[in-house]
């Protein structure tokens, strides 16, 4: 079933009818915490619109605030799970069309502040404000309305909590806040009414939506409407994909057994911290994180290493091979820039013979290194713990979020430090 010809109208209105001047309407979706998600309601609106599903495939929660995809039947691998048509979708290059140039000037400020990979986001941030303007004659308010109010991104965080964050997850969630305040006064370049721009609780609150509901295919940034409700999974048992048409397809990976819920990945699942700040979950399934070496981040960068390379395991205590050369390179290059750039040549060269002569002959100075990177960071995470205790959770409800993942860290680094310690 296609949507009617009102809404059809309402997807192709061009810049000059997409924004309103007016006041909001009394119909907008509620934003208070206390504000109970719509999900069913939502489920039988996007069936009505010809979202399809297969048969058992149910949305499911525990609490009444996470909801996620489940069945209730097995389901063979390679079985479409789900279809939602393109005239369901938000996509950014819809959303540029029906804006025609009226978002020019703040996508050339988003440029300009070297954001230029954002524009795709902001067009649908733009577009879900556009929507809520609308209250309850938006095409998407049904679906709007089966949103969580509450974010724990950090473009949500405070400063404070960031004080209580280990450096690499404070750095990943600063920079979620600091794209969303540069999301803001782009904002106020386009046409939008002065009292969507003057909140900021509804600004904020729509860019977690287009940040944590939208996926990347292709350079294009999609929202599909029940397609958005499959949680991530270190082991997957889903994917997401859009054909040329813009239909979304969600495709069973593997054999589903009945009770067990559908999840697709939202980005690497050996590091938790980059979920973290842009999803705003902990993934206590994650085998891994990221060793937290920001002090080595430019040696890193010069032996072609990313903070996905350099990983301390959770259960084992192991420590992936690109951190001891990380760690070798620092040291050397603080105490001989000579033998530095030997190791630099040999590394680049590829010649493994040579590099692990480098390791045998340095090797006391790289477990140095790494076991006081690792105490002193144990130390930090527990003063950064108390800090966090100490705050009241009424003004900061992120606390125990924040608390998780420090937990999480600490238990990686002690069995890094056993591992060390018995080298």
């Amino acid at each position: 079933m296609k949507f009617n010809l009102s809404l059809v109208a309402f997807c192709l209105a061009k810049s000059a009818a997409a924004f309103s001047y007016q006041a909001l309407p009394s119909g907008v979706v509620n934003l208070s915490s206390s504000a109970q998600r719509d999900v069913y309601t939502m489920a039988d609106w996007a069936a009505s619109f010809g979202v399809q599903q297969a048969e058992g495939l149910q949305l499911t929660s525990y609490d009444g605030q996470d909801y996620f995809a489940a069945t209730q039947q097995d389901i063979p691998a390679g079985t479409c799970v789900m279809y939602v048509p393109s005239d369901v979708v938000l996509s950014s290059s819809q959303a540029a069309q029906e804006f025609g140039g009226a978002l020019g000037d703040a996508e050339n400020q988003l440029s300009k502040a070297g954001l230029q990979e954002k524009i795709p986001l902001f067009r649908l941030f733009m577009k879900i404000l556009v929507e809520y303007g609308k209250g309850e004659s938006s095409p998407w308010y049904t679906w709007l309305n089966s949103l969580p109010r509450v974010y724990n991104t950090g473009a949500s965080m405070t400063y404070a909590c960031f004080d209580c964050l280990p450096p690499y997850a404070a750095w990943l969630a600063l920079s979620e806040r600091q794209n969303f305040v540069n999301f803001q006064k782009a904002a106020k370049r386009a046409p939008l009414s002065d009292e969507l721009l003057s909140s900021v609780t509804v600004l904020k609150w729509a860019y977690n939506v287009a940040l944590t509901r939208s996926i990347d295919w292709y350079g294009e940034r999609y929202i599909a409407p029940m397609g958005d409700m499959f949680n991530h999974g270190t082991e997957t048992e889903a994917e997401i994909s859009y054909d040329e048409n813009g239909n979304c397809m969600v495709y069973a990976t593997t054999d589903v057994y009945a009770g067990s819920p559908l999840r697709v990945s939202y980005g690497d699942p050996t590091n938790p911290s980059p979920l973290f700040a842009s999803y705003g979950f902990l993934d206590e399934s994650s085998p891994a994180t990221f060793c937290k070496v920001m002090h080595m981040k430019d040696e890193m960068e010069e032996l072609g290493y990313t903070f996905a390379d350099l990983l301390f395991y959770k259960d084992t205590g192991d420590i992936s091979p690109q951190v001891y050369d990380v760690a070798l390179y620092y040291v050397l290059k603080k105490s001989d820039p000579g033998l530095a750039d030997g190791f630099y040549q040999t590394m680049m060269s590829g010649d493994e013979a040579a590099k692990s002569q480098y390791h045998e002959q340095y090797w006391q100075y790289t477990k140095e290194e790494l076991q006081k990177h690792v105490d002193g960071t144990l130390l930090d995470l527990d003063k950064w713990s108390e800090k966090a205790n100490g705050y009241d959770l009424n003004t900061h409800p992120r606390v125990p979020l924040i608390l998780g993942h420090n937990d999480f860290v600490k238990e990686t680094f002690l069995n890094v430090k056993n591992s060390l310690d018995y080298m």
